[in-house]
């Protein structure tokens, strides 16, 4: 069963405030769907980014560059598509950006796979499990938003079902975020997974600073703690100096760079991101790095693709969504077939591939490309 034609539709939905972090704003939920065919008349559905504000390039890229030269390959044959369109970053360009697109289309022949086999795709790597523990990312910096609204904030997840909240922290001094992050503990409890995310916005001397404080708050992991320009080097410091385990990893776009973070022994969970990198085929193989080097793996965002990843592997941890309505317009609408998360865990879908259904008349009305 071959490839007969590619097809990728960039999606921006606007959202009603800024959800930003220490280092960045969201105005909008950009992704791009994918769909492979082949002249059985069997498609791939699934979706892929999270902020994509560059979806139309992505799709362009997929469409003119990836799709003719994958036309006619075996939908089996993933490893030798991945670097058929990965020889493309040798050129000096965007590698980024084609990496993105590359990470579209990687999923979707996953996807197609699965649904030949009637597998899914947790399956597919060998996973034996269908729940998994679910968090949500919140804590944002928002004007006026006092402690007490950090407490109902994660009353709120809570209710909504989820084990616990991956905190933003990195964007005030150590000691401002350490008050923010007591006030999250306090209100949810010692039972709660709590993670704190600096998104690279601190020093080495800043990130170790808070990370002592917030010591006594049993913070499951402190992820991303410092500037991006020497990022292995000084989480290895940070690591060093505190109890607090580190995470790293969404940044990276290939398993290159996850080995590059687990040689300077700067992590102890690594969150690298199938749709950043270079999709399911490349992320299996930082799953491996990790696995051999006794790294934990989590996933940036991404439940849809993240749940069949961490199910398929004996040491996957958490997956991650938005909780809040208003952040995260896709997980709530467009993808229509949602498990219901439900006391702090996701159902992976057991369905053939990812097992996504997309509601179709939204994808139209938000459609850019």
């Amino acid at each position: 069963m071959n490839i007969h034609s590619v097809e990728a539709i960039a999606i921006d939905i606007p959202l009603k405030r800024n959800f930003g972090g220490a280092t960045y704003s969201v105005l909008k939920r950009s992704t791009v769907i994918t769909r492979i065919r082949t002249a059985e008349g069997l498609a791939s559905e699934v979706y892929n980014g999270d902020n994509r504000e560059h979806g139309p390039v992505i799709a362009r890229l997929i469409e003119d560059e990836l799709a003719p030269r994958l036309k006619g390959m075996s939908i089996f044959d993933a490893a030798r598509a991945w670097d058929t369109m990965f020889a493309l970053t040798h050129a000096s360009r965007d590698r980024k950006t084609l990496i993105e697109a590359i990470s579209c289309v990687d999923c979707a022949l996953w996807d197609l796979a699965g649904k030949v086999q009637n597998k899914s795709v947790a399956a597919l790597l060998g996973g034996g499990r269908d729940v998994l523990p679910i968090i949500s990312i919140g804590g944002y910096y928002m004007a006026g938003k006092t402690l007490a609204d950090i407490g109902r904030e994660m009353e709120s997840y809570r209710e909504a079902g989820m084990a616990g909240c991956k905190f933003k922290v990195g964007g005030l001094s150590p000691e401002e975020d350490a008050t923010r992050v007591e006030a999250a503990r306090n209100a949810a409890g010692p039972d709660y997974i709590l993670c704190v995310d600096a998104n690279r916005g601190w020093s080495v001397e800043e990130a170790i600073r808070f990370a002592r404080l917030v010591e006594p708050l049993d913070i499951t992991w402190f992820e991303e703690p410092c500037h991006w320009y020497d990022d292995a080097a000084m989480m290895a410091r940070v690591r060093e100096a505190t109890r607090v385990p580190v995470t790293a990893g969404q940044c990276e776009m290939t398993s290159h760079g996850v080995r590059r973070l687990v040689e300077a022994k700067a992590v102890d969970f690594v969150n690298y991101d199938a749709s950043e990198g270079g999709g399911v085929t490349d992320w299996r193989r930082a799953a491996a790095i990790c696995a051999a080097a006794g790294v934990k793996m989590a996933h940036h965002e991404e439940p849809q693709i993240a749940g069949h990843l961490l199910a398929g592997i004996p040491h996957g941890t958490y997956v991650e969504c938005f909780a809040d309505p208003e952040r995260d317009p896709v997980w709530q609408s467009l993808w229509a077939n949602r498990p219901a998360v439900k006391d702090g865990t996701f159902e992976v879908p057991g369905a053939p591939g990812f097992g996504i259904e997309l509601d179709w008349k939204l994808v139209e009305r938000y459609r850019v490309a």
